[in-house]
């Protein structure tokens, strides 16, 4: 690679979240430029580049990658695409940050992670969860502090609170075709706990499609077998049990949170304000945890991307290695919901 103090990015999909974090995002980078982008057409890819002064327009995205000019692709398309253009990005010694959720399903993921493997000298990140950036370093050192003694079980209930919106349109979360196996916030929020208390071992999943039918961009009524409703049983690693529940559908539901219970204390996580509160055997009540502002974390993925690049950091969020796990689990949701029966970890 060139001079790494000056370094160019391709986008490829500029999406809403490229839009909104990684464009502005690296162009706030001393030596960092957004030198092309290719979108599904060359007027889309116009507007954006217009929006932010971006020379190179490409209604192609392996024309972009095939540029000399270019050192690093972010990948802001829907999951069906990550897999082709991080394969194609590193065969062209290009460095890469691709958009959540990693992949398809484990298989690509997998793919992905044996290309950078053979590509050691390139930069791999896929963007991580920044839900719960505010309240990780914490809940970390509770239960690094062994305040809560040994976990036993996880409870997570993460629901949009909405009724069923028969007749709505078809997003792209909802389609299969582009989505894979990914289900609601499910993979966001596995990702978090990962950081806490590592993976599951096994999987027992059921969900459900309550809006079966949706209309796609031209007005066609399209089949949807994304579940809206998933209820999971999983065994950590750690040897607690797990209950998540993930939901579209439960119309009023003001019961989202996430408990940790343990041996000696509880923890607790309001997560509408990412606030933490523990309480143990001595208590009677929870009580708030205080978060300093030194341990909340705060976006910075482009500027660890472009860190890693020049090595002066390593990637810590989120690595292939862990978006594969994340993807594994995502499949193990998958095939148990199929078969009925509970799925072993990893894959």
């Amino acid at each position: 690679m060139r001079d790494k103090s000056n370094i160019r990015i391709g986008v490829i999909g500029a999406g809403a979240n490229s839009r909104l974090r990684h464009i502005p995002g690296f162009q706030s980078i001393p030596g960092v430029t957004i030198s092309a982008v290719a979108n599904r057409s060359i007027a889309s890819a116009k507007k954006v580049a217009d929006e932010f002064n971006i020379d190179g327009l490409f209604d192609d995205w392996t024309k972009l990658i095939e540029n000399p000019d270019i050192d690093a692709i972010c990948i802001g398309t829907w999951p069906y695409m990550h897999c082709p253009i991080t394969l194609a990005a590193l065969e062209s010694g290009k460095h890469v940050l691709t958009e959540a959720r990693m992949a398809m399903d484990a298989e690509e993921a997998r793919n992905m992670l044996d290309a950078s493997r053979r590509h050691p000298k390139l930069i791999c990140q896929v963007v991580p969860s920044p839900l719960t950036f505010k309240i990780d370093d914490t809940i970390n050192d509770v239960l690094a502090s062994g305040y809560l003694g040994s976990i036993i079980s996880i409870e997570l209930r993460a629901t949009q609170s909405n009724f069923p919106d028969f007749g709505g349109d078809m997003h792209w979360r909802n389609d299969r075709i582009v989505s894979g196996y990914n289900i609601l916030n499910m993979g966001i929020w596995y990702e978090s706990l990962m950081r806490w208390v590592g993976p599951a071992s096994s999987v027992y999943a059921s969900g459900s499609v309550t809006v079966n039918r949706r209309y796609d961009n031209d007005g066609t009524m399209r089949p949807v077998t994304i579940p809206d409703h998933v209820e999971i049983i999983c065994d950590m690693a750690i040897g607690a049990k797990a209950h998540f529940t993930f939901s579209a559908v439960t119309g009023m539901d003001n019961k989202n949170g996430l408990w940790i219970f343990g041996s000696n204390g509880t923890l607790y996580v309001d997560t509408r304000s990412m606030s933490i509160y523990c309480a143990n055997r001595d208590s009677t009540e929870l009580d708030r945890v205080d978060i300093p502002r030194n341990k909340q974390s705060y976006w910075r993925v482009e500027e660890e991307f472009i860190g890693a690049i020049r090595g002066e950091e390593p990637i810590k969020l989120t690595t292939f290695e862990a978006g594969l796990r994340y993807m594994e689990f995502s499949e193990a949701v998958y095939r148990s919901i199929q078969t009925g029966t509970s799925i072993h970890l990893p894959l």
